[in-house]
């Protein structure tokens, strides 16, 4: 029921709470498994608390969903999880893995945020926000303190301001002269899109060898070969200038193939992240300058948008895709009423 005259919710903050639902019941279920084996004692508070997290903005939104009369989602449950299954991680990978996720939440509660007009929902994601800022802070200091976090390419400070005298400086492509130099924010987002690659190649990979589903298997596989050529790609723009790209330890899957999550989540969990892909390669081609790295982002994130739609035909051919609020056919309906 409606308190007041407080208004309906809005359709953009049922999708934001619908897809908030959805992503932080995935989460709890992998946070769980983590809990299960972190051994590290500066690791473990961290865990703690981002499934913490996850636990109270469940119960703050199916309060929510339940307050105005909308089913609430079944999104992932203990069913998608197996916290007897054997280590699958390291410590130092379970860290890294709450660092880039946070980086990922703090976008969307900045869209959804933005995105919605009721005051109560803009206090619950200014207040999400807020919480994955200080997880991302945490993380991120214990991970420089264990030498795992890995830091933006340094350059040399500028001694002047400068301004682009030619259009020859938007053009990445030349027959007859070197292309000009990479600038700082070509450099951040190439940085950027070499990590969350990286993530997304190591995660495919560990559920690939956990899946007890060829067709699944293979999915994920070619997903982690994607994130390597990606990677590939990127990290040659750097070196082409002299950049060294940034890299990190291989060590962090252990050789377990007993499966501690369902297929249905791990192939969410990789449809969320080619999601945010897409978005990082459509932020990095509208920063970038330089024609050749615009046009690099624009053809690969085709690549990820078919591998994402593969995916969810594999979703939906097992029966495994929730649907996502929407609006009445009324075609649908008027033509129940005649018959």
């Amino acid at each position: 029921m409606q308190e007041g005259n407080r208004p309906n919710l809005t359709s953009a903050e049922i999708a934001c709470l619908w897809t908030s639902f959805m992503n932080d019941s995935m989460s709890n279920c992998i946070l769980a498994f983590f809990l299960e084996h972190a051994d590290d004692k500066e690791i473990l508070p961290v865990i703690q608390s981002a499934y913490d997290l996850t636990v109270a903005h469940l119960e703050k939104m199916t309060v929510i969903f339940k307050e105005e009369d909308i089913p609430v989602p079944t999104g992932f449950t203990n069913e998608d999880v197996n916290l007897n299954a054997p280590r699958l991680y390291t410590d130092l990978f379970m860290l890294t893995y709450i660092n880039h996720m946070t980086k990922v939440g703090l976008l969307a509660y900045g869209g959804f945020i933005s995105m919605s007009a009721r005051k109560d929902i803009r206090t619950y994601y200014i207040e999400g926000l807020e919480e994955t800022a200080r997880l991302f802070d945490i993380s991120s200091d214990i991970a420089i303190s264990k030498g795992i976090f890995v830091r933006a390419p340094y350059i040399a400070y500028p001694k002047s301001k400068d301004y682009i005298d030619s259009k020859k400086y938007l053009s990445g492509f030349s027959l007859f002269s070197k292309k000009r130099p990479l600038n700082t924010i070509e450099i951040s987002h190439l940085y950027m899109n070499i990590q969350t690659n990286l993530m997304g190649s190591k995660l495919a990979l560990s559920f690939a060898q956990i899946s007890p589903r060829e067709n699944i298997q293979k999915w994920m596989l070619r997903g982690s070969e994607i994130s390597q050529k990606h990677i590939q790609i990127f990290s040659k723009t750097l070196l082409d200038n002299h950049i060294q790209p940034p890299i990190s330890s291989d060590a962090c899957i252990t050789d377990s193939t007993t499966s501690p999550f369902s297929d249905k989540l791990t192939l969410f969990h990789m449809s969320l992240l080619s999601a945010a892909g897409s978005g990082n390669y459509a932020t990095a081609a509208a920063a970038s300058q330089r024609s050749d790295l615009i046009l690099n982002y624009e053809r690969l994130s085709l690549e990820i948008a078919q591998y994402a739609k593969d995916g969810a035909d594999i979703v939906i051919s097992n029966g495994w895709l929730e649907q996502p609020p929407g609006t009445l056919d009324k075609e649908q309906l008027i033509r129940k009423k005649d018959c």
